[in-house]
């Protein structure tokens, strides 16, 4: 079951949200049958659009129930960057980093709400990481902090899925991070909310492990989306994981991983192995 708040009715749906704005859009990818599309999302129905949400999409007319449709991740990026470090409660006795520490993952650790995390044989020490995940809205290249936040068209969450023995182990974190199925993102994009204080939790199995609130990142949303604009140009749909908070365990093949951030819902995986 997906969790939501419901969305305000009219066409301001179809308005680009700024930063300022109080108006909560709620969108979906979604698969009905053979067809693929976005949605706007209103009480349990989805109006389909024409294009991606940042696109000016129009709708098309069709509409579905929410429930007769299957969630994909609400996105495909071309870009998927992440912020490690991020939160001081994550940091242990690391000292507090003077500026924010990228890595990427590869759009194909992509999946959605409901698709497995697909271990690989030789995975030993898995780990969860809830987090708050940016959506890009516009095309971003040396973006000031103080524009930043016109650039990000909403939120959505994601679990930056890592395999700690490889990150210590390997020269780079490719497998560690960017691993088919470990960068699971849904299950709605949500414009219009405050990225800046959105609380995050993390579930296994129903026990909470992770839970804190966005306000409590070291470099905060504007300040990433800045960062990282100076090194890497940033296109509509991509993704930035802003950071895990906390103490993170191992998880095991059968245990069920959901990702909740306000206003934005569940994001629910289960844990399977490969091969």
């Amino acid at each position: 079951m997906v969790r939501f708040v419901l969305a305000v009715a009219g066409l301001l749906l179809l308005v680009p949200v700024t930063a300022e704005s109080q108006t909560v859009v709620r969108y979906v990818r979604f698969a009905a049958g053979e067809r693929t599309a976005y949605g706007v999302v209103e009480g349990q129905s989805i109006h389909e659009l024409s294009a991606a949400p940042w696109a000016s999409p129009a709708r098309t007319g069709r509409t579905h129930a929410l429930g007769g449709v299957r969630l994909l991740a609400p996105v495909e990026p071309r870009n998927v960057l992440a912020v490690g470090l991020n939160y001081r409660s994550h940091l242990g006795q690391r000292p507090v980093p003077a500026y924010p520490g990228l890595f990427a993952k590869y759009p194909t650790s992509i999946v959605g709400p409901e698709e497995e995390i697909r271990l690989p044989a030789d995975a030993k020490n898995v780990h969860y990481e809830g987090e708050l995940v940016i959506v890009i809205g516009r095309r971003a290249q040396d973006v000031p902090v103080e524009r930043a936040r016109e650039y990000v068209f909403g939120v959505t969450a994601g679990n930056d899925v890592s395999e700690r023995d490889w990150q210590q182990a390997d020269l780079q974190w490719l497998r560690a991070k960017a691993s088919d199925s470990f960068g699971p993102i849904g299950p709605m994009l949500v414009a219009g909310l405050n990225p800046d204080d959105l609380l995050v939790q993390t579930r296994v199995n129903g026990e909470t492990r992770q839970s804190e609130r966005t306000r409590d990142l070291i470099f905060g949303v504007s300040e990433i989306v800045s960062y990282i604009s100076r090194y890497v140009t940033l296109n509509p749909g991509d993704v930035i994981f802003t950071g895990t908070p906390q103490t993170t365990r191992a998880i095991q093949p059968g245990d069920v991983v959901e990702i909740e951030v306000e206003g934005v819902g569940v994001l629910r995986n289960r844990v399977t192995r490969r091969g």
